[in-house]
């Protein structure tokens, strides 16, 4: 199993480019299912997450090809409406397939969802939204059945905002007969792109970018082609790299107003940050200033940047706090990032981080995705050598991170490990 070495006290410099966003990219491609024809889809990266909903849609009877960059899929022959166990729990995001499926075929079986150890994450909100519009769901065997001959508009309010359950009921919503009214719908820029993915595609959708959506329902969706917008995780990722070295690094094709956050709160360290066309220019300071945050909902400091954050508030001047309101078990990262010399105490859902002058390299492994991010982080400024294991999980969301970093002039190769 693959690992990443990495010799830590580089200062990073020069440019990098980021990628199409993953959390943006997949349940595009489930949307797919809604039309019959050829879509094309650019900006698209290349990651496990994207060849595993690849595998799932050919499962389906879909024809998926994936070029430098860009996927071509042929939805035409889909007839067989199930995604089984073996893809879905490796995989969260699998669950974007149910309302595709139910809005164009009326069924659908899909396994329960997996993905990142990040605690509890029901999908009750999906299915409640399924059946307020029509859908008749039984629980069998670890899957979920859906059936519905033709899914209804109704008025659905989510109790919380969430942005899985609102793609999934927006995809079924926009070929339901008559009209539904989202209110408590999430507003990050994935789900905005999705909403213009099926406008695209001759959904009727009113209040993009809203708390309140109204979606009339159409009879036929039309297949088009589409760029992917950047991945605003993997810009901050890169944002808080410059930071942590003392480097001063370009970050290409990003959108400005997707991390707005996570700018504001990167100045309040000290770090220099300039805005020029769709880049931004990192410069860091002699030392980071602590500065505690709070994850939200968007457009609050997202929980996809907590792991990294406390990676950064680890070799600051001073104690901050980290409270994660999200996925409050989401601190597996907090154990290993103590191995290499963080000084973190924590209080439930509260990371009590305070400031080390040095971190030092040990053996680590990472628990998930982002945990995988916050890691490198810390490797790439801790003294001498850290192996970091199980990096399977950085391969989900972040596309050639280590040829990336070398490009700005990190000490990190990817070789042969142990678990």
């Amino acid at each position: 199993m693959d690992k990443f070495v990495v010799y830590g006290g580089n200062r990073l410099e020069g440019s990098v480019k980021i990628s199409g966003s993953k959390n943006s990219v997949l349940p595009i491609m489930a949307a797919t299912l809604l039309a019959s024809g050829t879509f094309e889809i650019e900006n698209v990266p290349d990651l496990r997450d994207v060849a595993t909903m690849s595998h799932l849609l050919r499962i389906i009877g879909a024809e998926v090809i994936f070029k430098e960059n860009k996927l071509i899929i042929n939805t035409e022959r889909c007839s067989f409406f199930e995604a089984p166990y073996e893809l879905v729990k490796t995989m969260r995001a699998s669950i974007y397939v149910l309302g595709p499926l139910m809005g164009r075929f009326g069924r659908g079986k899909i396994s329960y969802p997996g993905g990142c150890a990040l605690g509890p994450r029901p999908i009750d909100l999906h299915l409640k939204a399924m059946e307020t519009l029509g859908a008749q769901i039984d629980l069998e065997g670890g899957y979920i059945i859906a059936k519905g001959d033709k899914l209804k508009g109704a008025e659905i309010n989510f109790p919380i905002s969430s942005v899985g359950a609102t793609g999934n009921t927006l995809m079924a919503a926009v070929l339901a007969e008559g009209t539904t009214v989202l209110t408590n719908a999430a507003i990050e820029p994935e789900i905005v792109a999705l909403e213009e993915f099926l406008v695209d595609m001759g959904a009727k959708i009113e209040g993009i970018g809203k708390r309140k959506i109204t979606i009339t329902g159409v009879n036929k969706l039309s297949p088009i082609k589409k760029s992917v917008i950047p991945d605003r995780i993997e810009a901050g990722t890169f944002m808080v790299a410059g930071a942590i070295t003392g480097g001063n690094i370009e970050i290409q094709n990003v959108d400005v107003r997707h991390i707005t956050n996570i700018i504001d709160n990167l100045e309040k360290t000290g770090t220099k940050i300039r805005v020029k066309d769709n880049s931004l220019i990192i410069e860091a300071p002699d030392r980071i200033q602590p500065v505690s945050v709070k994850t939200e909902a968007y457009p609050g400091f997202p929980t996809d940047m907590q792991a990294q954050w406390i990676a950064l508030m680890s070799i600051a001047d001073g104690t901050s706090t980290v409270i994660e309101t999200i996925f409050l078990n989401r601190f597996n990262h907090v154990s290993e990032l103590k191995r290499i010399g963080a000084r973190i105490d924590m209080d439930g859902n509260k990371a009590l981080v305070t400031g080390v002058k040095e971190l030092k390299g040990a053996p680590v492994m990472s628990s998930d995705l982002r945990a995988s991010a916050s890691l490198i982080l810390a490797a790439l400024v801790a003294k001498g050598r850290t192996d970091i294991s199980r990096i399977y999980h950085i391969d989900r969301g972040y596309e050639k991170i280590e040829k990336k970093l070398r490009s700005l002039g990190a000490e990190i190769t990817r070789t042969e490990g142990s678990l």
